[in-house]
């Protein structure tokens, strides 16, 4: 028998027209998810409403109006003019700013590394869970805790040429003598100094390695003694690819915090002898605070915040770049 084919037309049209009438369906409800995706996005915004409102209250516009401050002459009291670019020409004829700016380079390079050094020792001391390791984290993280500017000023009183401790212990090892007056020697403040800021800040510096290294699987370790590692391997093979970022963050803490020291040489140098410790920030604060040139001062700050920043970049481009290497 041949098949009914009469029918099949009509079957046709039936199709024809339930794939219409699936289409149609979908595209009236096409409005719907789109009013969805919009009432979304109005969601979001009124949730994010108040940070964007922080941000540009507190953020854009001083840093907005700083930089109106720098094209002008501000004095910090009295009437200013527009002067344009008048104050960034300058800063290459400031001697002293130029000075500030290099001293404060020789601090960077020379607490940095030292830094990163203490910390990570400290921080193979600590952590692993062994008895007392909590009370010796504890004691390297005091200092952090404690505060550069109270430091400072114990350190003051130690530096004492006749009455500090300082030249008591050094002169009894017959390194130094009883009267060495350290802050009035720019190359011994800065030794001082440095001495100071390396002891305050590798707790934290500890506290950031120690917590990269206890996220370290153990199994690495175990996988790396099974193949004969020594320890010193285990550290160079295992330990240190992992903390790279770990060790960059560090060291971005450091050097932006060595770029913009203040405390510790307000209160121990002064800046001095002369101008020979100033550094840039406190040559900042001089030209601002003390000399009510605040224009120029706030020019001088926006060219420190664009090369911390700069740096910053810079250090996370060569952090990315060690991480695909490593890959």
């Amino acid at each position: 028998m041949l098949p009914n084919i009469r029918n099949r037309p009509t079957r046709l049209v039936e199709s024809r027209s339930t794939t219409a009438d699936v289409g149609a369906a979908s595209f009236a409800r096409r409005p719907h998810r789109s009013s969805r995706l919009h009432a979304g996005a109005r969601a979001g915004w009124l949730l994010s409403a108040p940070a964007i409102l922080f941000i540009a209250v507190f953020v854009l516009f001083p840093l907005g109006f700083a930089v109106y401050i720098s094209l002008t002459d501000w004095p910090l009291i009295g009437s200013y003019h527009f002067i344009g670019l008048g104050n960034y020409v300058q800063l290459g004829s400031d001697a002293t700013f130029v000075q500030s700016v290099l001293f404060t380079l020789k601090y960077t390079a020379i607490v940095t590394l030292p830094i990163l050094l203490v910390g990570y020792g400290l921080a193979l001391l600590v952590r692993s869970n062994r008895p007392g390791a909590i009370v010796f984290r504890t004691v390297f993280f005091l200092p952090y805790v404690v505060g550069l500017a109270t430091e400072s000023y114990m350190l003051v009183l130690e530096l004492q040429p006749d009455s500090g401790a300082v030249n008591f212990l050094l002169s009894r090892l017959g390194i130094a003598k009883a009267s060495t007056a350290w802050l009035v020697d720019a190359n011994l403040a800065l030794i001082a100094v440095s001495v100071l800021v390396v002891w305050f800040a590798s707790g934290l510096t500890m506290v950031l390695l120690m917590a990269g290294m206890q996220g370290v699987p153990r199994e690495l370790y175990e996988s790396a003694e099974i193949d004969g590692a020594s320890w010193w391997d285990k550290e160079l093979h295992v330990t240190l690819p992992l903390l790279r970022g770990t060790i960059a963050l560090s060291l971005i803490i450091s050097v932006i915090g060595s770029f913009l020291a203040f405390t510790q040489f307000y209160i121990l140098t002064q800046g001095g002898p002369g101008t020979s410790t100033d550094t840039v920030v406190m040559w900042i604060y001089q030209v601002g605070f003390v000399q009510l040139r605040l224009g120029e001062a706030t020019a001088m700050s926006l060219v420190l915040m664009v090369v911390v920043g700069l740096i910053s970049i810079g250090q996370f481009i060569f952090l990315r770049a060690g991480r695909e290497e490593g890959q």
